[in-house]
């Protein structure tokens, strides 16, 4: 898994196998306690002090603006829900724009 640039496609940047589990699940679906779980069931080898790691990544993610922490589900937007490589990307662009997106 990686993470892409929707106005640079090919330039993508990798993720460590359990990071991007992380974001997989960062869906606006799942609680941290559920992914703890499922981090805990399903990774062969969880990092030492998982709970303590993951509130850390996610701290970093959440500073990055990769993800956003919410006390509800959320439905994602378009240009969120979907790999890359299954978005029409001008309708990701103007619909990022729509929503006063910016870019760094």
């Amino acid at each position: 898994m990686a993470l892409a640039d929707i106005y640079q496609p090919g330039n993508t940047s990798p993720l460590d196998d359990w990071m991007g589990i992380v974001v997989s699940l960062a869906d606006g679906k799942h609680t941290i306690e559920e992914l703890i779980g499922y981090l805990k069931k399903h990774y062969p080898m969880p990092p030492e002090n998982l709970e303590k790691t993951l509130h850390s990544v996610l701290e970093r993610l959440v500073d990055g603006e990769i993800v956003r922490l919410t006390d509800e589900k959320v439905e994602l937007p378009y240009y969120l829900a979907s790999p890359i490589e299954e978005l029409d990307i001008e309708k990701a662009k103007k619909l990022m724009n729509e929503d006063g997106y910016q870019v760094h």
